[in-house]
């Protein structure tokens, strides 16, 4: 059974559905039921303050630069490449590359090594703890303790500080002291 509906739209949601009908090729009243669920079905997102976090992992995602990963994908890769005992000496050399550009990038965004071990924390690879001048990491694995000090070591190269890397079994003590 169908219901008609009669709808006033202000101008920006007649170009909105204007869009909607050209990208999908699906004629009005279809874009408008779909439209109509997916809210219904995002309800409560649509009418809430979303998170902080929610916020950045939209921004990140959104740039196309990042994507999500289950934890245990990242386990097993780096696991593979630190198979042996030694990694992977082309993965090294791949990931140093990596850690050299972020260098550049963080060389802009951020101002101390503290800013982009929260960063870090944020997008998941470690815990981060400050006390004083130390900041004490925590990793979920070996191979992620060494594939995060090294990355960190080098990607935070050109930032006007210099860093002292203690490192434990699955802990971290980074002293960031101000150049």
């Amino acid at each position: 059974m169908t219901q008609r509906v009669t709808v006033s739209l202000d101008e920006e949601s007649a170009a909105a559905l204007e869009t909607l009908v050209t990208e999908t090729g699906a004629g009005q009243s279809e874009v408008v039921r779909r439209a109509l669920a997916f809210y219904a079905a995002n309800f409560e997102a649509a009418n809430q303050q979303p998170s902080d976090n929610l916020e950045q992992y939209y921004r990140m995602l959104a740039s196309g630069e990042h994507v999500l990963l289950d934890v245990d994908f990242l386990h097993a890769f780096l696991e593979f490449c630190y198979d042996g005992g030694d990694p992977d000496p082309a993965f090294v050399e791949a990931a140093d590359r990596v850690s050299e550009y972020h260098a550049h990038e963080y060389a802009d965004r951020f101002e101390t090594v503290g800013e982009v071990l929260e960063w870090l924390s944020f997008c998941g690879f470690l815990e981060v703890r400050r006390e004083d001048d130390d900041y004490h990491l925590v990793f979920p694995s070996e191979a992620i303790r060494w594939f995060m000090t090294r990355f960190i070591e080098r990607s935070t190269a050109e930032l006007p500080t210099e860093i002292e890397i203690e490192q434990g079994v699955s802990k971290v003590i980074i002293t960031e002291r101000v150049d």
